[in-house]
């Protein structure tokens, strides 16, 4: 059990990564850039995908259908076999619970076909734990997860965190720190910058570097 509360399930820490997660470009970065450190696996379904694009589309300013169609492209061809796509059984497993929003039923079905062992999501209330402990499913926000991770895996968190900031010319680890923070990670912000050394409070994200969903 790690200080966040959470357990990490061992030995495969597979993801669904819910589509309120990927809408957020710091969010989206961490976790992915994670996965691609292979201490994590991360999977989502076409729903999630969907979704994840028209909110973008609809909330981010500039951001095109184009530019949602690239991003999911990108993430595909990164994340070749992420894709997984529930079936009947899987949604029929669902069929005797009463969920917060019934939308949220593609997530716990592609958690059940993935044979995931968490969801990260910002809605976790959606997600009753009587239902997930009866699917054997963890639900985390990505705050949770994140500090988890960086708990067991410093050095990789810490290779996440240089990767990103890497990603956008002008970015500082306190810039992009702050943006992590106020996408609602404030204690793997928190954790990040004391592993590195860095003192002073994070600086007000750059308006057009970490708080932009463009498609780099």
């Amino acid at each position: 059990m790690t200080d966040t509360g959470f357990e990490l399930p061992a030995p495969v820490r597979l993801v669904v990564a819910d589509a309120n997660v990927l809408f957020s470009r710091s969010l989206r970065d961490y976790l992915l850039i994670a996965a691609e450190q292979e201490i994590i696996e991360v999977c989502w379904s076409p729903g999630i995908l969907a979704d994840m694009a028209d909110k973008l589309i609809e909330r981010r300013e500039g951001f095109t259908r184009q530019a949602a169609e690239r991003l999911v492209d990108a993430m595909s061809r990164t994340f070749p076999d992420a894709l997984v796509t529930p079936q009947p059984q899987h949604f029929a497993r669902l069929a005797g619970f009463t969920l917060p929003d019934d939308d949220d039923r593609d997530v716990m079905a592609t958690a059940l076909a993935a044979e995931a062992t968490i969801i990260c999501t910002l809605n976790r209330k959606h997600f009753p734990p009587p239902v997930m402990n009866d699917l054997g499913l963890t639900v985390m926000g990505p705050d949770d997860l994140f500090t988890a991770l960086v708990n067991d895996y410093l050095p990789q968190m810490i290779a996440v965190h240089r990767q990103v900031v890497a990603h956008f010319p002008g970015a500082t680890n306190q810039t992009t720190l702050a943006a992590l923070s106020k996408a609602k990670a404030p204690r793997t912000a928190q954790r990040i910058a004391a592993a590195l050394g860095l003192t002073e409070p994070p600086a007000s994200p750059q308006p057009d570097s970490r708080t932009s969903d463009s498609v780099s």
